[in-house]
């Protein structure tokens, strides 16, 4: 088994000023070309460091990807660094240069003088191309491991694994079938509660069934080898059973982006009134790019009644090319209130929030994921209103149009 191991570079990485979206976007990435990663690392910009790091690493790994530290600047010393670690020194690339002059002359300015140190590679690298920016990636062959020295910015790191590095790496290592991750994404109920449930399952050999809890949802994850497909399709069922009616969508797609599909495929339109939720329902419908024909921003009214706010929403639906309307309404002593109008029925609830300790901000992200769960399931057919562990209707009204 190929072991394929990151090295994120850069004193701000270290310490925590930027966050590496890099490393988790190649940790997918790889999981989905069959290559996961077994280490990542974070250094920060000191020779010496990075020197016994490569020298550390390149005996434990066949794949290293050195991410950052290919800039203009004093900082900028993964060139370096590899040059020593490989005892060779650096050598000017003169067809580099000619690359960053055309990229400076293209933006109608001059290279600075600074830019001709991304060119100097350890002797004997391999030049790997940047087609959107300056820093030239490269890569060597240090103790049998296979190093590719990547630029930091997101969008040339990206290019160059995409297009460089995997073809590169398919060309000279035979890579396994990609492992299958089953995901589905649940609502209402807790992480201890699922384990509780299917900690005990017996899986097939080498699989694993994990949990990610990210407030106010929780994703159950069954991965494996491509192998045992067939079990795990079979235990998946049976755990997509065990979560039921809990289960709001399968898959990454986005549980926003599934409700834009239905609303899109069945022509309807809606309105959105809020006020707890302060403009968050309506940003999360328009980001998956829901219809939403018109959103208003309430203030909220505390000791509002479930049936007024139920006719707000009514109201929202009250115009000739809107069918649904939805209405979040205030949050008080740990209540919170939502109605959805429909063309055939309405339905409002009022829910008693038992977890105390959750800030503002993710107790309005609860109310949103309640709107988008009574919308879904009346899409789908299901009872709109539904069972939450954590959640107790107080009060619901359900009534004909």
């Amino acid at each position: 088994m190929l072991v394929v191991e990151m090295l994120s570079t850069g004193d701000e990485v270290l310490h925590g000023q930027i966050i590496d979206t890099n490393a988790a976007w190649l940790a997918d990435y790889f999981f989905q070309q069959g290559l996961p990663l077994s280490t990542r690392t974070t250094i920060g910009d000191d020779l010496e460091s990075l020197v016994t790091t490569f020298l550390e690493r390149s005996l434990h790994a066949d794949i290293l990807i050195v991410n950052g530290g290919l800039g203009p600047t004093s900082d900028d010393l993964s060139a370096l660094a590899a040059a020593k670690a490989l005892d060779v020194p650096l050598v000017e690339h003169s067809q580099w240069i000619e690359v960053m002059e055309r990229y400076f002359i293209a933006r109608g300015r001059v290279m600075p003088e600074t830019n001709r140190k991304q060119a100097f590679l350890p002797e004997g690298a391999e030049l790997i191309d940047n087609p959107v920016g300056t820093a030239c990636g490269f890569s060597l062959e240090l103790n049998n491991c296979v190093l590719f020295f990547t630029p930091g910015v997101p969008s040339e790191f990206k290019v160059m694994v995409k297009d460089q590095i995997l073809p590169r790496v398919r060309e000279r290592f035979t890579l396994p079938e990609p492992p299958i991750c089953l995901r589905l994404t649940s609502f209402g109920r807790s992480e201890s509660s699922l384990a509780k449930q299917f900690d005990g399952m017996s899986l097939p050999d080498g699989c694993v069934l994990g949990y990610r809890s990210s407030m106010p949802i929780i994703e159950l994850k069954l991965t494996g080898p491509a192998s045992q497909r067939q079990l795990m399709e079979k235990h998946w069922h049976s755990i997509k059973q065990g979560v039921g009616d809990n289960m709001i969508f399968e898959g990454t797609e986005g549980f926003a982006q599934k409700i834009a599909k239905q609303l899109q495929e069945r022509a309807l339109r809606i309105a959105v009134s809020e006020q707890f939720s302060a403009g968050l329902l309506n940003w999360t419908l328009h980001s998956a790019k829901i219809d939403v024909y018109f959103g208003q921003i309430l203030p909220q009214e505390p000791e509002q009644m479930l049936a007024s706010l139920l006719q707000q929403a009514r109201d929202n639906a009250a115009g000739q090319s809107v069918q649904i309307g939805l209405a979040i309404g205030d949050y008080s002593n740990q209540y919170i209130s939502l109605a959805l109008s429909t063309p055939e029925k309405n339905y409002a609830q009022k829910v008693h929030y038992l977890p105390n300790n959750h800030s503002e901000k993710e107790k309005q992200e609860v109310s949103v994921m309640l709107m988008l769960d009574m919308l879904s399931r009346w899409l789908n057919g299901r009872e709109v209103i539904g069972y939450y562990e954590w959640l107790v209707q107080s009060e619901t009204l359900v009534f004909d149009n």
